[in-house]
């Protein structure tokens, strides 16, 4: 879906790869443009209310990100963004307490393999220090279980962001992408 996606402007909204969840090596630019193309590319995709749910909480994420990202606040702009932030917190519980439950999800194929790579290499380190192996010989390929696990520090973050915003201004000042596109200029010429 993402794929059907077209284009806007000349860096705004780049072409989609075929399968998005396989992209490797994403950029904050990638990220940014994903969330912003991810309400058409995942409407409908489940039924309601799981649909509504989905939907919620990419909007959510989708303003949070626009009050986070801009260059100049104001006492409004910041308490919009704690307001979006509680809203977010709530959507994102619902959603995992009636939504992700309600669904049996697995690891993908590319996590599988390197949940074996992580294994082969551990057993190898072992080996060489001569530590006897532990579990079976050859563990059949299987999924693992995953949950949507809302208890990380990238999500108890979010709460500090008006406070920090507050102490050191907006976050442009901390983004490489303004650097990046001057190095690449300088460089091509």
């Amino acid at each position: 879906r993402f794929a059907a996606i077209s284009t806007f402007g000349v860096d705004t909204i780049r072409r989609f790869h075929e399968n998005v969840s396989e992209m490797k090596k994403l950029a904050a630019r990638d990220f940014e443009d994903i969330l912003q193309c991810s309400i058409p590319a995942f409407e409908g995709l489940l039924p309601d209310p799981h649909n509504k749910r989905l939907l919620k909480v990419l909007y959510k994420l989708a303003e949070w990100h626009a009050l986070a990202k801009l260059r100049l606040h104001t006492e409004e702009t910041l308490a919009r963004l704690e307001v979006v932030t509680r809203e977010l917190g709530q959507a994102m519980r619902d959603f995992r307490d009636n939504t992700c439950s309600a669904y049996k999800t697995f690891e993908t194929p590319s996590e599988i393999a390197a949940r074996e790579r992580r294994k082969a290499s551990e057993a190898k380190k072992a080996a060489a220090a001569g530590k006897p192996a532990t579990g079976k010989a050859r563990e059949p390929r299987s999924k693992v279980p995953k949950t949507l696990n809302l208890a990380t520090y990238k999500w108890h973050a979010l709460g500090d962001y008006v406070s920090t915003i507050r102490l050191f201004g907006p976050t442009d000042n901390y983004s490489t992408q303004a650097v990046r596109s001057k190095l690449v200029q300088v460089t091509s010429h």
